[in-house]
């Protein structure tokens, strides 16, 4: 039901982005002047995307029976939402062209800049912990994250938003229309792929812990079974 939720909630941002860029003239959003200003749709926007990451947290809240289960399940929302964002975009009005498309990703606390592959990957990770946080939190062998492999994670979180944010973080010191106008021109994928894997490490760390929990297990049933296959010959 919460990946149900998600695409559902997927199809109305979507739409709603749909008719904002019809209305703008901003189906491809890298072009000159990409954020303008009308009427008084910066004050709705703003809250409008605040509003959407309360809603995917909610149903992650209701959904879980424990923290790290409503954490999960809040991630699986949002990785799916995110997902199927673009792909509803592509159905609707044809864009993005590829993965590799650029696009405004979020818009606080300022713009962010990315190719769409980019949170795509990001999306992929958080269904990943999310299903591993959510599913196994009644397994007979406890999965558990030390504070280490949380370090780099949020490491790796700070990281992805500076370089989703790089840009617009250089033009901050002028003036808000400087970061309004900004285009990127390139972005730094070595580095991104060094902060998804910083990223990746809980998920990282809690499959391996299952893979070798259930490698034990499987060597204890081996040895259990070759056991009782050996009989005394009185008997």
């Amino acid at each position: 039901m919460v990946v149900i939720y998600a695409m559902a909630m997927a199809w109305v941002e979507s739409a709603v982005v749909f008719y904002l860029r019809s209305m703008m003239d901003r189906i491809e959003p890298y072009q000159s002047n990409p954020l303008p200003v009308i009427g008084g749709f910066a004050l709705v926007e703003l809250p409008r995307e605040l509003a959407t990451l309360i809603m995917l947290f909610a149903v992650g809240w209701l959904a879980g029976r424990t923290w790290r289960a409503r954490f999960g399940y809040a991630a699986i929302a949002f990785g799916v939402w995110d997902i199927f964002y673009y792909v509803f975009l592509k159905i609707t009005c044809g864009w993005p062209h590829s993965l590799l498309d650029w696009d405004v990703l979020f818009l606080l606390p300022l713009p962010w800049w990315g190719p769409v592959l980019a949170p795509v990957l990001i999306s992929l990770l958080m269904i990943l912990w999310g299903t591993f946080a959510s599913q196994f939190e009644w397994s007979a062998h406890p999965v558990r994250s030390n504070w280490q492999v949380w370090i780099l994670n949020i490491a790796g979180m700070a990281l992805a938003l500076y370089l989703f944010m790089a840009d617009t973080l250089a033009a901050a010191s002028r003036n808000w229309d400087a970061i309004r106008t900004v285009l990127p021109e390139r972005f730094n994928w070595r580095l991104f792929v060094v902060a998804l894997a910083m990223m990746a490490a809980p998920a990282a760390r809690i499959g391996w812990t299952l893979l070798f929990a259930q490698t034990a297990k499987a060597e204890i049933i081996e040895e259990t079974g070759t056991l009782s296959c050996i009989r005394h010959r009185e008997n």
